[in-house]
């Protein structure tokens, strides 16, 4: 399938956004369908139908599926990947748009890059709140969702880029709202343990 430029952009958008909840997934996904021919990637992203990108990708995919699903310690592991999500998600979106114009294609790159960013604060975020739980299973729910789909979204961004995209938006809208509902859940808690210690 050749891409016009907009589907260009939509397929950037759902892919950045998919990189941002995991990158190793989104990567492995892309290359299987690269190197099968079910997807003519764009020429600079022919790196990633590589057998060893994509043999890397799937052996840290799965480590990312187990520790992803430890309380407490996936926060520390996406605290890491802050740096790992967010500047493949961009380098990804910069190689992706080759054919736009020189400035199209920085404007594309940044944008990949805060929507990845966007993506994976709002995954952080929510673990935040649902870590505290004394049981497992929420943690590992929320993990199973988040790798169903980072490849479902890349699947489907290579068959219908649009429609990818406008999940997309909806998504970020979604995060929005509940980065703003954890961050006055957490004033609230501060609040509370306030006024415990000033008693």
């Amino acid at each position: 399938m050749t891409f016009n430029t907009d589907q260009l952009v939509a397929l950037v958008v759902a892919t950045s956004f998919a990189a941002g909840l995991n990158v190793y997934a989104t990567i492995a996904t892309l290359g299987l369908l690269g190197h099968s021919g079910l997807f003519a990637l764009p020429t600079p992203l022919h790196v990633v139908e590589s057998w060893w990108i994509i043999g890397a990708s799937l052996v840290l995919f799965l480590v990312e599926f187990f520790a992803d699903k430890i309380p407490a310690f996936d926060l520390v592991w996406n605290a890491l990947h802050t740096f790992v999500r967010v500047p493949v998600a961009a380098l990804m979106a910069y190689a992706a748009s080759s054919q736009l114009a020189p400035g199209a294609q920085v404007l594309a790159t940044v944008a990949g890059g805060l929507i990845a960013l966007a993506a994976h604060g709002g995954k952080t975020a929510v673990r935040a709140a649902v870590t505290p739980s004394p049981e497992p299973f929420s943690n590992i729910s929320l993990s199973l969702a988040e790798d169903a789909l980072s490849v479902f979204l890349t699947w489907f961004a290579t068959r219908h880029p649009y429609f990818a995209a406008g999940i997309v938006g909806v998504l970020l809208v979604v995060i929005v709202v509940v980065l703003r509902w954890v961050v006055r859940s957490l004033k609230a808690l501060f609040r509370g343990a306030e006024r415990e210690v000033a008693g």
